[in-house]
């Protein structure tokens, strides 16, 4: 006679492969529900600057707007652990409604949020409070959704089976950016006063199908069975990080998978908006479209890594993600700019703008908090040049008391606002700013990139081939993942190491890929981020990851 957790087991194996479509769609229209809502921040950002940050200069403000929009992904490792521990405690399918309805509820406050101008510092004090429940309840989601496909999966299927979520999250990028377009066209001129607001209340209706679809969601066989033969970790958190052989698993999967892939994606699918709206001054609506078709078209491509990690390996193919990216980054952000603005790559050429400068006196332009001041000559004249998003060069001279800005012969000097008053330096910085708007404008730089000049087709293939070695190096990573860990303690073990690099390293990527190419007054100086990372994936990788394709997942 058969025990009861021998039946449990028999019975939830005859029925996943009947099962095993529906299983996918189930998990996976709820990570384009939740995709879909944490990318409005990223393609919103701008505009989110303009309506909650606007007691801030312009540079300042966007840069609040990025923080805003990581301090979401900061909080994904801790939703790792909560969701982790209640999804190894009580079971998968519980914590999935949960999650959905946190981060349903979080978004649509959003919509209905006072802007500064109406609330003040408790408008973007919301707005950040908002965000971090939002990241919370992702930060239960992907562990979630992958151990869940996988546990209904067989080990010949699974990359294939989980490449589905990596997939339709990309679909709910686009279809984040597309009711940011319909939007746009619908509100015209109002999109920046109330239009925004469309695509967060818009959630509601996606809230509501996601919960339907997630309550007539069964539990994975893996956990019934753990359940049954009472094998379900008491303490999943004391397991995950105390256990010597589990946190070493937890450092190669951090450092030699997470960090990497999540750079790798994240440089490919949400850094091309604020890079070419912010540094190439390209049309918002032409650049997401331009994107959007790019990740339409690269999503047969998950299902062809999915595919490739059955039959050739995960490790092989994570790796050839990571060095196609690391290669690639750099080639393919230049040409963007050259195909997406080439009037100011030609002015670039023609005439360079140079910073002669004590360097001692340059602070590092970077302010998280709102409360530091830069008053240096070199700082104002920072200041000044990255409100213009170009490049420029900086030479060294020691010694000399002001800053001196030149525009191929011309020349603006920067004494700095050390010790005036408050008003009296903001009209130095205007007028600084004036001048030496003027001064590009005659050189022939564009305030804005011209649309009929912005070659869609070339900047299509590049972005593609950039989304294309993203999605190469992020499919393999949810059944790597999976099969790392024991099945008591998966959820928790294999959440961390995700949302951890994803929040903290993939989180802040846009943050701070814009501080330091404001800071080197290079536009591509804040690319060495992303490579470094996937560089130091690769490494850790290539010699510590062994490959986990034939692990048994249910033990």
């Amino acid at each position: 006679m058969k025990t009861t957790a021998e039946s449990v087991d028999l019975k939830s194996t005859q029925g996943v492969d009947r099962s095993t479509l529906k299983v996918i769609a189930a998990a996976s229209l709820g990570t384009v529900f939740e995709w879909y809502e944490f990318t409005l921040y990223g393609a919103l950002a701008s505009v989110i600057a303009l309506n909650f940050f606007s007691g801030l200069d312009t540079a300042t403000g966007f840069i609040f707007a990025l923080l805003t929009f990581a301090v979401g992904f900061v909080m994904r490792p801790v939703g790792a652990i909560v969701f982790g521990r209640i999804g190894d405690r009580i079971g998968r399918k519980k914590t999935f409604l949960i999650t959905i309805v946190i981060m349903g509820i979080s978004t649509v406050a959003v919509g209905l949020l006072p802007t500064y101008e109406y609330a003040g510092i408790l408008a973007p004090s919301l707005l950040i409070a908002l965000r971090m429940l939002q990241g919370l309840a992702l930060g239960g989601e992907y562990g979630g959704a992958a151990t869940y496909v996988s546990e209904h999966s067989t080990n010949r299927q699974r990359g294939l089976n989980t490449a589905w979520i990596s997939a339709t999250g990309t679909l709910g990028l686009l279809l984040a950016f597309g009711v940011i377009l319909a939007c746009r066209y619908i509100s015209g001129d109002d999109f920046n006063t109330w239009g925004w607001r469309i695509p967060f209340l818009f959630s509601l209706v996606l809230l509501g199908i996601s919960i339907s679809v997630r309550m007539g969601m069964e539990e994975s066989p893996a956990f019934k069975k753990m359940k049954a033969e009472k094998r379900l970790s008491k303490s999943p958190l004391r397991e995950t990080f105390l256990d010597k052989a589990n946190l070493r698993r937890l450092v190669i999967a951090l450092f030699g998978i997470c960090g990497g892939m999540t750079c790798a994606y994240y440089i490919a699918v949400l850094y091309p908006t604020f890079f070419m709206t912010q540094n190439l001054k390209v049309d918002p609506q032409q650049a997401n479209t331009t994107l959007t078709l790019a990740l339409m078209t690269a999503l047969p491509m998950f299902l062809l890594a999915g595919w490739l990690c059955d039959r050739l390996g995960r490790k092989p193919v994570l790796l050839a993600g990571f060095l196609m990216s690391a290669l690639s980054i750099f080639p393919i952000y230049k040409g963007v700019a050259l195909y997406a603005n080439p009037d100011l790559m030609a002015a670039e050429q023609r005439t360079p703008v140079t910073l002669v400068t004590d360097t001692s006196q340059c602070s590092f332009m970077f302010n998280p908090t709102g409360t530091r001041t830069f008053s240096s000559p070199c700082d104002v004249a920072k200041q000044a040049l990255s409100a213009t998003g170009i490049s420029y060069e900086t030479q060294s001279l020691p010694g000399q008391a002001h800053a001196v800005i030149k525009v191929g012969s011309a020349q603006l000097i920067s004494e700095g606002t050390v010790g005036l008053d408050a008003a009296v330096a903001k009209d130095r910085m205007g007028a600084l700013k004036t001048s030496l708007q003027s001064q590009l404008d005659q050189a022939g730089y564009p305030l804005k990139a011209d649309p009929e000049k912005f070659q869609r087709g070339k900047v299509f293939l590049l972005l593609m081939a950039l989304v294309f070695c993203g999605v190469i190096s992020l499919t393999p990573v949810a059944p790597m993942l999976v099969e790392m860990f024991p099945a008591r303690i998966r959820y928790t073990s294999m959440s961390f190491p995700y949302h951890f690099a994803s929040g903290w390293i993939g989180g802040l990527l846009p943050t701070i890929a814009f501080a330091l190419s404001a800071q080197m007054g290079n536009i591509y100086f804040g690319l060495w981020y992303p490579v470094a990372w996937i560089g130091v994936s690769f490494v850790v990788g290539l010699f510590f990851l062994r490959e986990t394709r034939d692990i048994d997942i249910n033990l």
